[in-house]
């Protein structure tokens, strides 16, 4: 169960990297200039109010430092390559272990 859930949002990573790519690709081409859209620029655009809401209930209910340090650094990031690391991580948890022979018949 947990590992379909994990390549479900393996999947899900993997084309919000590749829309992000795109995004970005496209945007580069139009303004003649390598552009790489941050993540917290795209979260803010997308809804801002919710943006705003994941800072404070991290600063208030986890710790403050976790914020700046931690998320704004990820928050910083191109998004293309946070949810590329994210599909990663997903999909080495969601991988089938390959059977060894000794696994399937015995020794």
């Amino acid at each position: 169960m947990l590992k379909s859930l994990s390549r479900v949002l393996a999947l899900f990573a993997l084309a919000l990297a590749l829309v992000t790519a795109v995004l970005d690709i496209t945007r580069s081409i139009a303004d003649s200039s390598l552009v790489m859209t941050p993540l917290g620029v795209d979260w803010f655009n997308l809804s801002p109010s919710t943006l705003n809401l994941a800072q404070a209930t991290i600063q208030r209910y986890v710790h403050p430092y976790v914020w700046d340090p931690v998320i704004q650094t990820i928050l910083l990031a191109p998004s293309w390559v946070v949810f590329g690391i994210l599909w990663l991580l997903f999909a080495l948890a969601g991988r089938q272990r390959k059977l060894r022979l000794q696994d399937r018949y015995g020794d």
